[in-house]
């Protein structure tokens, strides 16, 4: 079994590395990729587009120049709108397509409403039918690559709320991406999902919450990109989400898979010098793996 320190990695937002408009200032690639491989993290997901190169040998190339891998990365689908299935379906195997190529393992799916990320409304019952037959459509495009489609409940998605996660649970066989953060806002208790539903967790994002920020993002009076500015997401251990209860109830179970630190960061101030910045709130989240979630794994 490998342990679970090695298996902590990162994503480029942690950095900053968002496509959204106006979310800030974009850190250079190669800045990112040396400061992820100097803190010994091994692999990241893709990140928005232009981060990482577009061809599956050069994303390779790329990151074994720090001598790190790809794990996948985030990948918004129309699933419950028949008029984009096929839209959906060659999306998802041309993305699928590139991860595999490239070495990653995971296809993290988020559903939105339409590809402009439009508010979410409730889905009428022909919708979520079809919704489910896509998941699984997805899954055996996925299987015939060797990956695993993990589904990431999302703020101003269709699976954003405990009741859409349940919807899904009991409505198909998808697994699920466990993000802490994510979760917690949509009003699912991450440990509780850790436990109970800990067959269907593929993945998981470690993200910590500033839960008092929430509620404006939930009723649509703030958007994510500025609760994110204003300090919606800490360093891991400084926020509301129990972290250590989510890898301890996973790791006693046997999970062997990613810890993924996606922590939503925005640079409104420019870019900081260098060894500052991002990094700094990555250090303080690593730190806290090794001194209080490991010690509490080994004790």
């Amino acid at each position: 079994m490998t342990a679970f320190l090695d298996r902590v990695a990162s994503a480029p937002i942690s950095w900053g590395i968002c496509e959204v408009p106006g979310w800030g200032a974009m850190l250079p690639t190669p800045r990112v990729l040396a400061e992820m491989s100097g803190l010994g993290l091994p692999a990241t997901e893709l990140g928005a587009p232009g981060f990482l190169p577009t061809s599956p040998d050069d994303v390779k190339a790329a990151l074994a120049d720090y001598d790190m891998t790809l794990i996948g990365g985030f990948t918004p689908l129309v699933l419950h709108d028949p008029a984009f299935r096929g839209t959906a379906i060659a999306e998802a195997r041309r993305v699928a397509d590139l991860f595999q190529r490239a070495g990653a393992t995971q296809f993290v799916s988020a559903i939105v409403l339409d590809p402009d990320w439009s508010i979410p409304r409730p889905l009428d019952a022909h919708e979520r039918r079809h919704m489910m037959e896509m998941f699984a459509i997805i899954d055996d495009i996925c299987a015939e690559l060797g990956l695993q489609q993990v589904l990431h409940s999302h703020v101003q998605t269709l699976v954003e709320t405990k009741d859409d996660i349940d919807m899904v649970y009991s409505g198909c066989d998808v697994r699920f991406c466990l993000d802490t953060g994510h979760m917690a806002i949509g009003g699912q208790d991450p440990v509780e999902f850790a436990i109970e539903g800990f067959d269907r967790v593929g993945h998981v994002h470690l993200k910590d919450v500033n839960l008092a920020l929430v509620p404006p993002v939930l009723n649509r009076t703030k958007t994510l990109m500025a609760a994110t500015q204003e300090g919606l997401f800490t360093p891991l251990g400084q926020g509301d989400i129990d972290i250590a209860g989510v890898v301890e109830a996973l790791e006693s179970r046997g999970y062997q898979g990613w810890y993924v630190i996606e922590q939503d960061t925005a640079l409104t101030d420019g870019l900081p010098p260098e060894g500052e910045g991002p990094i700094e709130q990555v250090i303080t989240s690593m730190d806290y793996l090794r001194d209080v979630v490991s010690l509490r794994l080994s004790s």
